[in-house]
């Protein structure tokens, strides 16, 4: 699956079927619903994939020191750039895997 799949798939009423648990995460983060999202990310806390985009999560929240955590948890740097730059490059990066 491309990105651009993926952000069409964002008009379907579920995420694709066999999506790792981060990518539908980021599913339900893209489609507005950060309740669903967060929800899927806390399930395997210390996976490193899931702690990325919980860290990406508390960004959009607005939880700048709690997102820290998680990206430290993730061993990835703490993002900078626009949110949705952010959330592409997390769906790329882990539709690659």
């Amino acid at each position: 699956m491309t990105l651009q799949e993926f952000r069409a798939s964002l008009k379907g009423a579920a995420p694709p079927p066999g999506l790792p648990r981060p990518l539908e995460a980021l599913w339900q983060a893209g489609r507005g619903d950060w309740d669903a999202a967060h929800k899927l990310a806390q399930m395997d806390e210390g996976e490193p994939d899931h702690d990325w985009v919980h860290a990406y999560l508390h960004r959009v929240e607005g939880d700048l020191g709690n997102a820290g955590y998680w990206y430290r948890r993730a061993k990835k740097p703490a993002a900078t750039d626009a949110l949705d730059e952010e959330w592409a490059r997390i769906v790329e990066a882990l539709l690659a895997k």
